[in-house]
């Protein structure tokens, strides 16, 4: 398991949804974050009883957040997920999926992350593609 930063794991452990989701901090540095789902009954209610798609949304998002909330500089303000799009490639079935996201580019007012979701047997179930609002601080007064 990677390293996690402490305000990070604390702000993480903090969040109802992620306890209710059953979902997992691993690992987040600048640019890259990687999350773990237990499923259980509440996750697992989708189609012939995989993963529900609405939980693999959540998990792209929440897996960009965390990568991009460690890549945040001084001055930057989050301002919330502009743009989300998924794309399902094959169920996810089993007691656990991870979702690893890359900040592939991080300007002054938007960052583009790429997600991918996989089963507990590494297999490629889902890609996800945010945008992310951000805006800057106003400068302190003089």
């Amino acid at each position: 398991m990677g390293a996690v930063p402490p305000h990070l794991a604390e702000r993480f452990a903090a969040t109802e949804l992620h306890r209710l989701l059953g979902l997992e901090l691993l690992e987040a540095r600048p640019g890259y974050a990687r999350i773990a789902l237990r499923t259980g009954p509440a996750t697992l209610s989708g189609v012939g009883g995989a993963v529900h798609g609405g939980v693999l949304a959540a998990m792209v998002d929440i897996a960009m957040l965390f990568a991009l909330q460690a890549s945040l500089q001084p001055g930057d303000v989050p301002n919330g997920t502009a743009d989300l799009g998924i794309t399902y490639l094959r169920p996810v079935h089993g007691a656990r999926a991870e979702a690893e996201a890359h900040i592939v580019r991080k300007g002054r007012t938007l960052a583009y992350a790429e997600v991918a979701i996989t089963d507990e047997q590494g297999n490629l179930c889902a890609r996800g593609r945010t945008l992310y609002a951000l805006r800057q601080a106003p400068p302190a007064p003089a």
